[in-house]
């Protein structure tokens, strides 16, 4: 059976990198810097993977339009320059995306975070040269809106059956069936495999490897013409 994808697009936090703690830290500190009760752990985890202006709205309803502007300030200043928390990839990750590009896939990242965001975790990894392409929520909307998905198939030529998105949130999913896009589920973020399996992705996986593993034995064939420009 020739391979069915050509272009695999991940998510970031809670796919690629285990930065929940960090961002969870930095979400309590920017609302203690506001003045604002520091949400629940399990409320901070659920907004993961929206852009940060979304997932301040949803974290933070009723709440007047200086405060949570306040918020994403204090929030971005914690993330960039004051939290250390540890961010490693997950186990397998480096790897797995190394033989990914070996074997002739195109790689892209679909994330909720922002540009200077992303770039710097690109640049901290070494892995910028791995992806083709990149989309974030501030250069579209937020997930679960399809629009970073859309401008991936435009770079890259591809029609959406070509591609696969992988993530571990509902958004990551829900964008994913919005863009009329096969999805695979990864459990080891911040929903619950229950909760992804609501979305119809094909699997919902355990480790990096078992991405892997999923991906890599279908029999190899060159990719689709790319159009990337």
């Amino acid at each position: 059976m020739s391979r069915q994808y050509d272009l695999l697009i991940f998510d970031w936090d809670g796919t690629l990198m285990d930065s929940i703690a960090r961002i969870v830290n930095c979400f309590g500190n920017a609302c203690a810097d506001a003045g604002l009760p520091v949400p629940p752990e399990s409320a901070m985890r659920h907004v993961i993977g929206l852009g940060l202006a979304e997932a301040v709205d949803a974290l933070l309803p009723g709440v007047d339009n200086a405060l949570r502007e306040r918020v994403v300030a204090r929030y971005r200043e914690h993330f960039l320059h004051i939290d250390q928390t540890a961010t490693p990839l997950f186990d397998g990750v480096r790897a797995g995306l190394e033989e990914f590009a070996r074997r002739g896939y195109l790689l892209a990242v679909a994330t909720g975070k922002s540009r200077r965001g992303l770039d710097r975790v690109l640049q901290e990894t070494g892995m910028a040269s791995l992806f083709v392409a990149t989309r974030c929520a501030d250069e579209a909307f937020s997930k679960p809106h399809p629009k970073m998905l859309q401008d991936l198939l435009d770079y890259t030529g591809l029609k959406v059956e070509h591609a696969l998105m992988v993530g571990d949130t509902t958004y990551d999913l829900q964008m994913a069936r919005t863009a009329v896009m096969d999805s695979l589920a990864v459990s080891y973020g911040v929903h619950t495999c229950e909760a992804l399996l609501a979305h119809a992705p094909l699997a919902c996986l355990d480790t990096f490897d078992e991405v892997r593993r999923w991906l890599l034995p279908r029999t190899v064939t060159p990719p689709a013409e790319a159009a990337v420009s």
